[in-house]
């Protein structure tokens, strides 16, 4: 089962069956793909930094049997075969397993995963943070770092501050790019506004997946109560504070050991700590980590876009009367075509940035009508056809403007223009477009009144109605039916 099964539900007539069909090739394709490919982008820059030497540009690797000289190969650019090995060694190993498993393989596989990614990453962290003195010699190299950026003319937020710092003026970058933007977007805009996933403002995605393949509702909610403590309270830090190692270590201003790799793609200071800090045996345990991370996300999202494709497009529109053996053979056929769209997407991509920019720009605006339309009756499914559409063409025409000012204030500006036009749209294509047909809803109640309303403005008394015998129901044992 997926949420996008709950629109034809929610809504009706041919336009819900088109926003089925829709969302299940945007979704499960489109987006998924990105997904697949800015995640793969990230596991590249991971291979290039860790293998260094052993693919570095010239390099040659040659198999031979006896005299004979089977495969004799150049290497070119490290990043290159970086991500050669990705497309053709780690993400078709993932595509196995999630094709002979299913669901029930990646939920076993992510809870192994998941344990040793943890475990790694905060072993990671409590050692970078020792072998630098411990949290106040971090604290102290940081503000070294910062006095060194703001010695250069360039004005610069306090990385260990949450909340921004206002004495630097409403108009300096510093006041506008981090944290203040960040600040703004992720908590007054990004959680309502924006479709990402796993965390849809409407409810859906691979957590709707996993909550419909619980064995009962206790489980569910239990199990999504642990996902959102997991994933939002105690994954990130030991992320972050690795991260503000390698900034206190690797910055060209104030580091300790100043590279001009970090400075030159900062994303790489991650695995650069990594490299720099850990014994070889808890290395190749970390390695082990980065690859169970890596193939948990791509096994998820293999499955995840694998049920949309089945479900909610080839089941509805294709073939609706196949048997389940058909369907989970087609399942596996469509693994096997995601594997190679994504690993294409992958090579298509210039950075990890821009894929994850992408993903954030197509979902900008749709967050509203996500969660609207479970409380509001005048949404229909040309608000959300309006809404998905808009926020697609919008993202792909703005990435060809070039707009003034750093990466974060760049994606700022997109993401607030994407998702300003896109409501507007939204609650345009509502409000030009017919609402939901009603029905005639009567009640019965036990005194023997009968009441049947069918025109739009009684159908909405008529809730009420229900809303408040359902009440009285509570306070004064008034039995009540639906009809």
């Amino acid at each position: 089962m997926t949420d996008v099964e709950l629109t034809e539900l929610r809504y009706s007539g041919k336009p819900a069956a088109f926003l089925r069909g829709l969302k299940s090739i945007y979704l499960g394709l489109l987006m998924n793909c990105f997904i697949l490919g800015w995640v793969t982008r990230a596991m590249v820059d991971i291979i290039a930094v860790l293998l260094g030497p052993a693919i570095a540009a010239g390099k040659v690797w040659q198999i031979t049997l006896g005299n004979h000289v089977l495969v004799h190969y150049t290497l070119g650019e490290p990043r290159h075969t970086a991500l050669m090995i990705c497309v053709f060694v780690l993400i078709p190993f993932t595509g196995i397993y999630t094709f002979i498993g299913g669901l029930w393989g990646v939920l076993v596989t992510d809870l192994f995963q998941f344990v040793l990614k943890m475990s790694m990453v905060t072993v990671l962290a409590w050692v970078a943070v020792s072998k630098l003195g411990g949290i106040n010699a971090l604290t102290l190299r940081l503000q070294v770092v910062r006095d060194a950026v703001a010695s250069t003319g360039v004005q610069t937020a306090n990385p260990l501050k949450f909340f921004p710092d206002f004495h630097l003026g409403m108009t300096t970058s510093a006041m506008w790019t981090i944290p203040l933007v960040s600040f703004v977007l992720f908590l007054g805009v990004q959680w309502w506004s924006s479709w990402y996933p796993g965390a849809e403002p409407g409810g859906g995605g691979y957590v709707a997946q996993r909550m419909f393949s619980a064995k009962d509702e206790k489980n569910s909610l239990g199990a999504t109560l642990w996902f959102n403590l997991a994933n939002y309270a105690l994954r990130p830090w030991p992320w972050i504070v690795t991260g503000l190692v390698a900034l206190a270590l690797y910055s060209p201003n104030g580091g300790l050991t100043p590279s001009a790799d970090f400075a030159a793609s900062p994303q790489q200071g991650y695995v650069m700590v990594l490299r720099d800090f850990l014994p070889p045996a808890l290395r190749g345990l970390m390695v082990a980590a980065f690859l169970a991370a890596f193939m948990s996300t791509i096994g998820t999202q293999l499955n995840w876009g694998t049920s949309y494709l089945v479900n909610d497009f080839y089941r509805r529109f294709l073939v609706r009367d196949g048997s389940e053996r058909h369907y989970v053979n087609i399942g596996k056929v469509f693994t096997v075509l995601l594997v190679l769209a994504g690993g294409y997407v992958a090579s298509q991509l210039a950075s990890i940035s821009e894929g994850w920019q992408i993903v954030l720009g197509i979902g900008a605006g749709t967050g509203a009508v996500l969660i609207l339309r479970w409380y509001w009756w005048r949404i229909n499914a040309w608000s959300e056809i309006s809404a998905t559409v808009t926020a697609a063409v919008l993202t792909f025409a703005l990435a060809k403007i070039r707009f003034e000012g750093s990466d974060a204030v760049v994606v700022a500006k997109t993401t607030l223009i994407t998702a300003g036009v896109t409501t507007i749209a939204w609650i345009i294509g509502t409000f030009v477009t017919k609402p939901e047909p009603t029905e005639k809803i009567g009640f019965v109640l036990t005194g023997g009144c009968t009441r049947a309303f069918t025109d739009g403005g009684r159908l909405r008394s008529c809730v009420r109605n229900y809303r408040r015998f359902a009440i009285l129901q509570q306070t004064r044992r008034i039995g009540w039916q639906a009809v």
